[in-house]
């Protein structure tokens, strides 16, 4: 499994998956806030002249409202995050690391209330300490699970070119490669003195490999998966900033044309 989440802007974060405890005392904060939001409802409810009959639908339309509808648009809103998760700097992930939607917070919001609050959390305790990543029966159904959000750190690495790749890289055929791609193998090569030799050997080996399928010809025999992936890299980047530029002058000469007067007026600028 690769150690690394990568999102939506490119940035690197840590993909430990939190531990139980701190899923525990945050859950716990936000129960509190719930707490306080429940008696203030009641407060504001038991103010109001209700027709006989009325009392019991309002009152499962508010404990339906704090316990799905709250927990479903604050954790959307704020990709992931609630009270207690922003106080423990954990956040709700996608299973492929990307931010959460309404419908995955909707999931967890509605599973919890059977796994966390009518069975006083056992069963989410249970199906916690069973899956590897800790998830809970809201987070398999999902398809989330719970990481550590602070001390993210982005990729630092200097992508140079092999020197004796460079005339194989100019004119090899490099169609686009995935961006999650890209960025898994930029974050391997940043983190490879940290990683130890056979998990460096066999992730390096792994990523080469997706990679070389975007790649035509493939490298000269017996280069090494990591030297290849920098000079894959590198390459990319050189394209991409050479497209970049051309983009810009031609809509810069697009504009003057635009500009310019019709019919060979002269300019009076």
């Amino acid at each position: 499994m690769r150690d690394g989440i990568v999102t939506g802007e490119g940035v690197v974060v840590d993909a430990r998956p939190a531990a139980f405890l701190t899923r525990g005392l945050a859950l716990l904060i936000d129960l509190v806030a719930l707490t306080v939001v429940v008696v203030a409802l009641a407060w504001a409810l038991s103010g109001l002249a209700l027709p006989a009959g009325y009392e019991s639908p309002l009152i499962i339309a508010a404990l339906v409202t704090v316990a799905v509808v709250v927990p479903t648009t604050i954790e959307a809103l704020s990709r992931g995050l609630s009270l207690g998760k922003l106080a423990l700097g954990i956040r709700v992930v996608r299973v492929d690391g990307g931010p959460i939607t309404a419908r995955h917070a909707f999931i967890r919001a509605l599973v919890a209330v059977g796994e966390t609050y009518l069975t006083a959390g056992s069963l989410a305790l249970i199906v916690s300490l069973l899956n590897e990543k800790g998830r809970r029966l809201g987070d398999l159904l999902a398809g989330t699970y719970v990481v550590r959000d602070r001390g993210r750190s982005t990729v630092d690495v200097t992508l140079v070119m092999p020197p004796h790749l460079a005339a194989w890289a100019r004119t090899a055929d490099m169609r686009r490669l995935p961006d999650g791609l890209a960025l898994a193998a930029r974050q391997m090569l940043s983190r490879a003195d940290r990683l130890a030799p056979a998990a460096r050997e066999r992730l390096g080996r792994s990523l080469a490999a997706e990679a070389e399928q975007f790649v035509a010809p493939g490298p000269p025999p017996g280069t090494h998966p990591e030297t290849f992936l920098m000079a894959v890299l590198t390459e990319r980047r050189e394209r991409e900033w050479a497209s970049g530029q051309r983009a810009r002058e031609t809509a810069l000469e697009q504009a003057t044309m635009i500009h310019r007067l019709p019919y060979g007026v002269p300019d009076p600028s």
